[in-house]
């Protein structure tokens, strides 16, 4: 990754994330997405046990990224962590249902609706741009940025251009990779995006959620094998 292991940006640090931060990582996802229309369908926002579901799974997650060495990526400012990006590489190692102790963990902790939902989402999101892929092949041939946020103290301070930008330096370090996928469920977030240049692919209902899913598509060899349609 040309995002540099600790490269100073403004008054903020890029770097991956190590071990030891993941709590951190997980505390600040939590705080994003827990009024995120998605994630309140995914785990049941309706019911008494939302927010401790939902804590369960990202916690899970992030620990899935790490264990299968996916790209995570923090902006601290001092000791403070600002914002997370995390990414999946393109390949058939990391998909959906992830690995058999994932699965379990999920279905003790977020319930098995909970982690059906999480399943298909991605199964979903991935047969959506196998079908935009215009070569047809049915191995993943690009990036998916799952998750992104900015503390909300740290809000409206172009952090999160920052974050999107490192992502896209992760996709220059892959040849093997068309570009980078994003479902965005809350329309205020499109113009960061668009500002990026991620174009629409299709619209998409995951349960009873309305999104867009967006593509960056790669400058290099490999998203020019792999083009994507845009509508």
């Amino acid at each position: 990754m040309t995002v540099k292991k600790q490269a100073r940006l403004r008054d903020g640090q890029l770097r991956y994330l190590v071990a030891e931060e993941l709590k951190l990582a997980a505390s600040l996802l939590y705080q994003a997405y827990h009024d995120d229309p998605l994630f309140m369908d995914l785990f049941q926002a309706d019911k008494a046990d939302y927010e401790k579901r939902l804590r369960a799974a990202i916690r899970e997650e992030l620990n899935a990224f790490w264990e299968a060495d996916q790209p995570m990526i923090g902006i601290f400012e001092d000791d403070s962590l600002v914002g997370v990006a995390c990414l999946t590489r393109p390949g058939k190692s990391f998909g959906p249902g992830k690995y058999w102790h994932w699965r379990l963990k999920m279905l003790l902790t977020a319930g098995y609706v909970s982690t059906r939902q999480l399943i298909d989402k991605e199964a979903l999101i991935q047969g959506a741009m196998q079908e935009q892929l215009t070569n047809g092949n049915s191995d993943r041939h690009y990036h998916m940025l799952a998750f992104i946020a900015v503390h909300p103290r740290y809000q409206q301070n172009g952090w999160g251009h920052l974050l999107i930008g490192a992502a896209e330096q992760v996709l220059e370090d892959n040849s093997d990779s068309a570009g980078i996928a994003v479902f965005i469920t809350q329309t205020k977030y499109l113009p960061l995006f668009e500002q990026h240049n991620y174009r629409k692919v299709t619209d998409l209902q995951v349960g009873g959620i309305a999104g867009q899913l967006l593509f960056y598509p790669h400058t290099g060899a490999a998203g020019a094998d792999h083009a994507v349609q845009f509508v």
